[in-house]
């Protein structure tokens, strides 16, 4: 689930981004420089996420990830190899904390057989309509994938693109879904959400983490994300 607009994929920050699969790296809201490169906003209200390796290399984040609980959770959904492979922190900064437009998580994570991605959210605070709380187009999960982010070969200007494009999702379709602290949210890989622009004074943090059922399952070599050497993606199973 990479939610970046073309436009912010300058060759350098793309690097970052591609490259951030097997790192723990910091990404910043938009608007928060100036032309120089100095902050217009204190650091700690800049950050948009860290990802995309909390849960392999921060011993909290990998305890949440891999606690009893968890594990059961995801048993009892009737997941036979489930391996993590991404993980971010998400902040939704109080007066500017960007909208995340609609997508399909498969757009960035896909694989075949569809179906086999499943994204795990943590409310780390209340998320309200004022703060920028997820919406869901009820139902959506069976549409298929209408559109993809690839990575470009090597050499290109950008390190991505797109296949296909997203339909226009009527707005009255999308459901908020509001939870309090410490709710956890259950995101099937097709399903269309959004979230909107917080401008609330209340920042709206969560930790996600995506699953992939491994068995049977083909991981697109296109997809943005790739296993590594350094690090392969790990069981959730301990």
């Amino acid at each position: 689930m990479a939610h970046l607009n073309p436009e912010q994929l300058q060759k350098g920050s793309s690097d970052y981004f591609l490259n951030s699969g097997d790192k723990i790296r910091f990404f910043f809201e938009k608007g928060v420089f100036d032309k120089k490169g100095n902050f217009l906003v204190p650091p700690e209200k800049s950050i948009n996420k860290i990802g995309h390796a909390l849960h392999a290399y921060d011993p909290v984040f990998k305890c949440v990830t891999h606690s009893p609980k968890m594990q059961a959770l995801v048993r009892s959904l009737g997941f036979q190899m489930p391996v993590v492979v991404q993980s971010m922190y998400i902040f939704k900064q109080p007066h500017f904390g960007g909208e995340v437009t609609p997508h399909q998580d498969a757009s960035f994570l896909y694989t075949e057989p569809l179906g086999r991605v499943l994204g795990i959210w943590i409310a780390v605070e209340d998320a309200t309509l004022e703060n920028g709380c997820l919406w869901f187009i009820p139902g959506s999960h069976t549409s298929g994938v209408s559109r993809r982010m690839i990575r470009t070969p090597p050499g290109s200007v950008l390190g991505i693109s797109f296949l296909g494009s997203d339909p226009d999702w009527d707005n009255s379709l999308f459901v908020p879904t509001p939870v309090q602290r410490g709710a956890l949210v259950l995101i099937h890989g097709q399903v269309v959400h959004k979230s909107e622009q917080n401008l609330s004074d209340r920042s709206r943090q969560a930790y996600t983490f995506h699953l992939m059922e491994a068995s049977g399952t083909i991981w697109s070599p296109e997809n943005w994300l790739q296993p590594t050497a350094k690090l392969p993606f790990p069981s959730l199973y301990t």
